[in-house]
C-alpha cells in the first residue's frame, strides 16, 4: 500500500476508472452476444435491431478509450459480415 497521500489518491482514482471501464466493456460484450444469439437462431429482423445497438455500444467503448479505434472497426466489420451472411 502507498504511504504518500497523492499515491493513495491515485489508487482510488484507478479503482474508479477500472470499474467504469469494466462496465462499458461488459455492456458492449453483452450487446454483441445478444446479436450473435439472434443470428444463430435465424431471427434476422431482431438481429438488425441488435446490430445497431451493438455497434452503438462498440462506438461508445471506443470513444471512452476502453477499446482502440481499429479494434472497434474490426468488431463492427465482423458483425456486419455476419448480418449480411444471415440476410443472404
Amino acid at each position: 500500500m502507498p504511504n504518500i497521500k497523492s499515491a493513495k489518491k491515485r489508487v482510488k482514482v484507478i479503482e474508479k476508472k477500472t470499474l467504469r471501464n469494466n462496465m462499458i466493456k461488459s455492456a458492449y460484450k453483452t450487446a454483441v452476444k445478444k446479436f450473435e444469439e439472434a443470428i444463430a437462431s435465424g431471427n434476422t429482423e431482431e438481429a438488425k435491431v441488435l446490430f445497431s445497438e451493438a455497434t452503438k455500444k462498440i462506438d461508445q467503448a471506443c470513444t471512452k478509450g476502453v477499446i482502440v479505434k481499429n479494434t472497434a472497426a474490426r468488431k463492427k466489420s465482423s458483425l456486419s459480415k455476419k448480418l449480411n451472411a444471415a440476410m443472404a
